[in-house]
């Protein structure tokens, strides 16, 4: 599974349910556009290793955050949700990293 399938509809899952402050809601729409970046790299037939850290970073940032929320208010909605989503996406991209990015095909002739 490339990281844009996911990081994709993450990020617009993120920026359509944003009811938190605006540091976070900012994080949500570049995610949504590194999801972008990385999708037209595949396309080029190359690995955005860059764009994987970074949404690494991104999901990590939103992680902690949103754990720290949830921790203060209790609140499953959206806090403790956003918090496991979070996690799960960054272990999805530390999983990706370690595997070596997205695995480009070999093109056909």
């Amino acid at each position: 599974m490339h990281d844009f399938c996911f990081t994709i509809p993450y990020g617009l899952a993120l920026v359509i349910g944003g009811d938190y402050w605006e540091g976070v809601l900012a994080l949500d729409w570049f995610l949504s556009l590194l999801g972008y970046l990385s999708l037209k790299a595949f396309e080029k037939r190359k690995n955005s290793f860059l764009g994987l850290a970074i949404e690494t970073v991104c999901a990590a940032i939103l992680t902690f955050v949103m754990g720290q929320r949830y921790i203060q208010t209790s609140k499953m909605m959206p806090a403790g949700i956003v918090a496991g989503i979070s996690a799960l996406m960054t272990l999805f991209y530390l999983y990706k990293i370690a595997t070596g990015g997205n695995h480009i095909p070999a093109k056909a002739e």
